[in-house]
């Protein structure tokens, strides 16, 4: 076996070489020829330079037509390769798929071109980034104001932190404490954020400031003191439907007796059975009241937040590192679509000035065809190109076939739902009061074939924002809704200002300049005559 494919590649070698060393002979061949050839009709020592530029002229044609298209394959083998390699690595942990979407925002940051918004992305990148490389879990408390979150950190601290006691709204920043727990690898941090719910505009920043601190927690710790008001219940909602793990805190059970914590406990757990399991609404008592004792000093009763350490031990230990990279997930997806919808504003306003520049210009068109027939197939050129153009706006690329095929689908679903005709009529209605009567026609015709092209760049922007499709509705149900919005009084009023400048004025100069000039009386043209007489 080895033998025989020795002998294979010995023939395969050998076959070669005599390959390339016909295709060299017959290369030497030709130049002798040509160079025989020369000496008849330039001098012999002019023959070895031409021959010598006529190489360099052949081997720069050469390169010049080979370098487009190997440049092209490299393009797409490296392309290939890249989807390949991205394919063939799918993420092995959330940790890597976290990285992974990071690179994906990176992609995103190079394609934005406001350096405003580009920055601000990239802040949001690096803080995500930073995130991922840290090492303490982080839990956010959260409640109402004077529900006692302060006091609760403090006992969970069991040191004094913040100012316990106070009235409400005493919490105007969100505060951080670190904790260890037992036999937990990671730290804890512990961020006390300003209280929920409380009026003026203070107090609505700080409840942006604390909803934003609960959007980024590990774990959260909603302390309330009492059954829950619908308000609360809507945000406990919001901050469950982001995928945040929740502990219900049932805090200041001192002031009430074993029965009334039990109802109150019964009626939380009901509230939340969907939201949260009923083993993570936990009693506490962080800042017990002290209890009078006659003829000696009050006694104070210990805090009970055993239960909650304990659950809060237990979560963590258990679920913390998966609750931890949630949570960095969490936070990539929505970077990611923050920045996906600036991409997305971007190019809809680029699109958007690509869809006025082709209105004016099939306006242009069909105000320069008198013919019906050829200002429908100017129009549809015209909107083929914007297609094209349109898609390599939302980076994809659209084929001239395909464009031209996508411009008739909707010119023609303009034409079956009646569009063309009523354009025309509410186009002619806003124009015939400005317009002399020689102008008419041709001017809604113009104006009209200008609104109808905007109609179908704003459809075609949908189209290609839906990565491509149209929607349970279909084409016709797209078409209609932008032609709908475009009917409409103030913007057909704004489009019918703009016409009148670009294409009404225009067409009335140029016509003024081609009317023959009014003839003089005669007694005019007599009295020229005489005083200037032919020559």
């Amino acid at each position: 076996m080895n033998k025989q494919r020795l002998l294979l590649f010995v023939s395969a070698a050998f076959a070669a070489l005599l390959l390339i060393g016909g295709v060299i002979g017959a290369l030497l061949r030709l130049v002798n020829e040509l160079r025989y050839s020369l000496q008849y009709f330039l001098p012999y020592w002019l023959v070895g330079p031409v021959l010598f530029l006529a190489s360099i002229l052949f081997l720069g044609l050469l390169v010049q037509i080979a370098w487009p298209w190997w440049h092209e394959f490299i393009k797409k083998r490296d392309s290939s390769g890249r989807n390949q390699t991205f394919q063939a690595t799918p993420p092995q942990n959330r940790r890597q798929a976290a990285k992974q979407s990071l690179e994906s925002i990176d992609r995103l940051i190079e394609r934005l071109q406001d350096d405003v918004a580009k920055e601000g992305l990239r802040q949001q990148r690096e803080r995500v980034e930073n995130e991922l490389a840290r090492g303490d879990l982080i839990v956010v408390v959260f409640g109402t104001g004077s529900s006692g979150k302060t006091s609760l950190i403090r006992a969970l601290l069991n040191e004094m932190v913040g100012v316990v006691g106070a009235p409400m709204g005493s919490t105007t920043n969100s505060e951080r404490y670190r904790l260890r727990l037992k036999g937990l690898e990671r730290g804890l941090q512990l961020i006390d954020t300003p209280g929920i719910l409380e009026g003026g505009e203070d107090g609505r920043t700080r409840e942006k400031e604390a909803r934003l601190r609960a959007s980024r927690a590990d774990l959260m710790l909603v302390v309330v003191d009492s059954d829950l008001r619908a308000a609360e219940l809507e945000i406990i909602k919001s901050l469950a439907n982001l995928g945040k793990k929740l502990l219900l805190v049932l805090n200041k059970c001192d002031l009430r007796g074993e029965d009334e914590e039990r109802r109150l406990l019964a009626l939380l757990r009901g509230h939340c059975k969907d939201l949260i399991s009923p083993e993570n609404v936990i009693p506490s008592s962080a800042a017990p009241q002290s209890v009078p004792a006659p003829g000696g000093k009050p006694w104070q009763p210990p805090t009970e937040v055993d239960k909650l350490l304990r659950r809060l031990a237990k979560v963590l230990y258990e679920e913390g590192e998966e609750l931890l990279s949630d949570n960095i997930l969490l936070q990539c997806r929505n970077l990611g679509e923050t920045g996906r919808q600036l991409l997305d504003n971007q190019r809809r306003s680029v699109a958007r000035k690509c869809v006025d520049r082709y209105s004016w210009i099939s306006s242009g068109v069909v105000a320069a065809t008198p013919l019906p027939g050829i200002d429908l197939l100017g129009a549809a050129a015209v909107n083929a190109q914007m297609v094209m153009e349109m898609g390599r706006i939302y980076g994809v690329q659209v084929t001239k076939d395909r464009a031209q095929e996508l411009a008739v689908s909707v010119g023609r679903t303009l034409a079956g739902l009646g569009v063309v005709k009523g354009g025309m009529a509410v186009i002619g209605t806003a124009l015939s009061l400005n317009l002399p009567t020689f102008l008419i026609g041709k001017v809604i015709q113009a104006v009209t074939a200008a609104w109808l092209t905007r109609v179908a760049g704003a459809s075609f922007i949908t189209y290609f924002k839906q990565n491509q499709d149209w929607g349970d509705g279909g084409m016709q149900e797209v078409v209609q809704h932008h032609y709908d919005l475009n009917r409409r009084e103030s913007s057909l009023q704004k489009f019918i200002q703009i016409a009148i400048k670009k294409v009404v004025e225009p067409l009335q100069k140029n016509t003024q300049r081609q009317l023959p000039p009014r003839p003089r009386p005669r007694g005019v043209e007599e009295a020229w005559d005489r005083e200037h007489p032919k020559q």
